[in-house]
């Protein structure tokens, strides 16, 4: 006989006290086999509330399907989300950050409530990552993060827009540059369909950290939502979660020290939001590693920024998985010396091993600058102290202008799309 992976649902599948238990799984579709394989939840933040989340129900069945051919009895169950991008601009915004507390406060509920052996968590607005995250640092059971995908570009007079060509086109609108017609052209053409928002905006930055965190599968974070790689990247991971079961891989393992470093280091490389900093902090905390304001500022010192991307850039994460996506930028960054490649993996690989296995940049890409020619030679994200803020905040700048603030980092909540 095999290893039995069945590390907490054992409560109610072997005990014949247990049978009022088993019968209501029974009812969900359990069969007596089902009894002997791990319970495998898929976390999915499935809603029709924003773009971002309105495709993962369908991810949510791959993920499902993964895990049931790997030899799990998997289980979808889901959790809230709330869109930046909508409630923007309202007193909804109020309840965006929160949410993030709550969202993994539901998953860490399911999971232990139901006595599941590992699982899946699938997010794709900013703050579902961030809580789902939390949520597996904090159980410590076997479990791996997919990222719901970035949308693709919007058209319009042949040209490439995203959501900022709404909020640069209200711009326009109040200095008299363009009417009523051209305003609802781009609105209707922004968001031609399923996935996050398309620059490096928060989740985007956070798909990446995630993935250079170990915690997501190889090139699934600039893997675009309406793809079949997407659909892949989800199969796979409910494979991955078991054989994590069956290895005995825990997030703790993953979410090392080195392993935060290695996330700042992308997310400096790639000109990311400045959420990172508020989200990785809290992921960290719910991880118990030692993770402070200052390492933030010992990478940006050392790691360039080499990615022209939206909102400081041109390019969106669909130009960049085009290019060759994070790993790619990953590889770059590790010739570099930049990375630590001896980090595990939810793979049961390192992060080198991984990368090793990966294509490099595509020649000619315009994406990504080479390293010894940056946009900037430093980080674009500093947390400034003293008189400029008090508490703690967080810049990005760009050359030596600031170009976004948001403090104290450890209250504030903003989104460079605003």
């Amino acid at each position: 006989m095999g290893k039995d992976l069945r590390i907490k649902s054992h409560v109610f599948s072997d005990d014949a006290r247990k049978a009022p238990n088993r019968a209501m799984l029974r009812a969900v579709g359990f069969s007596n086999e089902d009894f002997k394989k791990p319970m495998i939840g898929i976390a999915s933040t499935w809603s029709e509330v924003t773009p971002c989340n309105i495709h993962i129900d369908k991810l949510a069945l791959k993920a499902k399907e993964g895990a049931r051919a790997a030899g799990g009895a998997p289980l979808i169950f889901n959790t809230i989300t709330v869109s930046d991008g909508i409630s923007m601009g309202t007193d909804g915004m109020r309840y965006s950050l929160p949410s993030r507390d709550l969202i993994a406060d539901s998953i860490e509920t399911v999971v232990q409530g139901e006595s599941l052996d590992g699982f899946v968590a699938i997010g794709g607005c900013d703050k579902n990552m961030p809580g789902c995250m939390m949520a597996i640092a904090r159980m410590d059971l076997p479990a791996i993060f997919v990222y719901g995908g970035t949308i693709k570009p919007g058209k319009l007079d042949g040209k490439d827009i995203d959501i900022v060509s709404a909020f640069e086109g209200v711009g326009q609108y109040n200095k008299g540059a363009i009417g009523d017609e051209q305003l609802e052209k781009i609105e209707c053409n922004a968001c031609p369909g399923s996935g996050s928002c398309g620059g490096m905006y928060t989740a985007n930055t956070m798909a990446s950290a995630i993935e250079a965190l170990g915690m997501s599968m190889p090139g699934s974070s600039s893997n675009p939502a309406e793809t079949d790689a997407k659909h892949e990247d989800c199969f796979t991971a409910g494979e991955v979660v078991y054989q994590m079961l069956e290895q005995n891989i825990r997030p703790r393992q993953i979410l090392t020290k080195k392993a935060f470093e290695n996330a700042i280091t992308v997310v400096m490389a790639l000109g990311g939001s400045t959420n990172a900093v508020l989200h990785l902090m809290a992921i960290a905390h719910a991880a118990e590693v030692d993770l402070k304001l200052e390492d933030f500022n010992a990478i940006q010192q050392r790691v360039p920024h080499i990615a022209d991307l939206k909102p400081s850039g041109k390019y969106v994460m669909q130009d960049l998985f085009e290019a060759g996506g994070v790993p790619g930028v990953m590889k770059l960054l590790l010739k570099e010396g930049l990375l630590h490649g001896d980090c595990l993996t939810v793979t049961g690989k390192t992060l080198e091993e991984n990368l090793r296995e990966l294509p490099d940049l595509k020649p000619n890409q315009k994406v990504i600058y080479p390293v010894d020619q940056p946009l900037r030679k430093d980080g674009p994200l500093v947390v400034l102290k003293g008189n400029l803020a008090p508490d703690g905040a967080v810049a990005k700048v760009s050359g030596l202008k600031v170009k976004s603030m948001t403090g104290p980092a450890k209250v504030f909540d903003d989104e460079e799309s605003a």
